[in-house]
Parts: C-alpha cells; sequence; structure tokens
C-alpha cells in the first residue's frame, strides 16, 4: 500500500517543523522552549500530535517522553519551498535568489559558496 502523502502544514506547524530541522530530533518540552512564544506546552503538543496524524513528524518513544522528528525533511523543505517559490515569485527561482540577495543578508561567503553550488548544477545538467 503506498503511502499517504503528508498533509499540507499550517503556519504553526512550520514553526515547529523549522525548529525540528535545525534542532533534529526533540521532545515536546525541548520544541515549547525553543518556540519562545505564548503557546503553552499543552498547545505545543496539541500541535505535534496533529502533525503526526498528519504525517508530517515521526514519534517515538523515549521512556515516559515522546520524541518528534521531521519527516522527509529534504523532501519536506523542498516542497514549502517550492510553494512559496509559486506563490510569492511567480514560479521564478531567479526572482527568489534576486531579492534574497538585495537584502543584503548573505555574507560574501555565502555568495561564493552560491556561486560553487550553482556551477556544481551546472556541471550535473549536462
Amino acid at each position: 500500500m503506498a503511502k499517504k502523502p503528508a498533509a499540507k502544514p499550517t503556519p504553526a506547524e512550520v514553526d515547529i517543523l523549522g525548529i525540528l530541522f535545525a534542532s533534529g530530533p526533540s521532545t515536546v518540552r525541548e520544541v515549547h522552549e525553543r518556540l519562545g512564544t505564548e503557546v503553552g506546552y499543552t498547545g505545543v503538543l496539541k500541535l505535534l500530535q496533529n502533525m503526526h496524524a498528519k504525517g508530517l513528524v515521526n514519534r517515538s518513544s523515549a521512556g515516559q517522553a515522546h520524541i518528534y522528528e521531521a519527516r522527509e525533511p529534504a523532501r519536506m523543505k523542498r516542497q514549502l519551498l517550492g510553494e512559496l517559490v509559486q506563490r510569492v515569485f511567480a514560479g521564478s527561482a531567479s526572482q527568489l535568489v534576486l531579492h534574497l540577495l538585495e537584502d543584503e543578508k548573505a555574507s560574501p561567503k555565502e555568495i561564493e559558496e552560491i556561486r560553487q553550488m550553482l556551477a556544481e548544477h551546472k556541471r550535473r545538467s549536462k
């Protein structure tokens, strides 16, 4: 039987996914502490339970604590980014990159890394 694709995450769920992408497998308490918002512990727990039911995260047990982990993080990041590019930049990846670079948030080192990635992508595409 084929796996059911994960449902689209809500903005609050995307915040939690960002934490799980950056921190790796985490308990509810760890996610709650990293969120640093007014969402209470039980609210974070409920969000994670819903995310598990939707197929966005995997859950395992360590003693009495549940450990949550983003399901297929690389695929999920590509999917979320693809949706952003479609909605905000009319499908133009170059416009996305241009806006990122115009905001001057990329350091010279990051720009050089981008150049190297583009060169590697070009080599692979031939």
